[in-house]
């Protein structure tokens, strides 16, 4: 019978044996990586943050008028139902994610922050960044879905149109809405 003390293998000679140590390193890694992957799964599964459950979308202002052709490929094609009330949809989508898409996602469900908005006397003296770019930025071409209770990111896609004419951005919400419509139906 060999003694074993604090992870180590004495042999009969007083030497450790290395190569069970490592083993037992290896064993106790390995069941932590196995416990956070399970946590990560389950808590996945549990928020609910799942594109086919998705049935209708609010659009958010898009680069180059892009949300007002969107709005006529995805219920044209029957992808989603586009909402103009904010409070009716599943999930909100927008070409830009950041500290200025936060703000303005609270300003459009936080009815308690909308009105302390409203409320406040216009100052002049004081610069309005709402519309600018200040803490979050537009990569031209992505296009996100974000869930609108978790505020988990349940789908993205990069499509660039080429030009900003209105059959180029006419022809990307083409795209843009087939690749939804595909990932939606791949989710079921």
């Amino acid at each position: 019978m060999v003694p074993r003390v604090s992870g180590q293998v004495i042999g009969m000679n007083g030497g450790t044996n290395s190569f069970v140590r490592a083993y037992d390193g290896d064993m106790k890694l390995g069941f932590v990586a196995w416990l956070l992957a399970l946590a990560f799964s389950l808590t996945a599964t549990m928020t609910g943050a799942n594109l086919a459950e998705v049935k209708s979308v609010y659009l958010m202002p898009m680069a180059n008028g892009l949300d007002q052709y969107l709005a006529v490929r995805l219920s044209n094609n029957g992808v989603v139902q586009v909402v103009t009330d904010p409070q009716k949809a599943d999930a909100v989508m927008t070409d830009s994610l950041g500290a200025g898409f936060e703000e303005k996602f609270e300003d459009l469900y936080n009815k308690d922050r909308a009105a302390a908005k409203s409320d406040k006397v216009a100052d002049k003296d004081v610069p309005d960044f709402s519309r600018g770019r200040v803490g979050g930025t537009r990569a031209r071409g992505t296009i996100f879905v974000v869930d609108r209770k978790t505020h988990e990111l349940i789908w993205s896609v990069y499509e660039l149109p080429k030009r900003s004419s209105p059959d180029e951005l006419n022809t990307t919400a083409s795209r843009i809405a087939d690749k939804l419509g595909r990932a939606k139906t791949a989710k079921n």
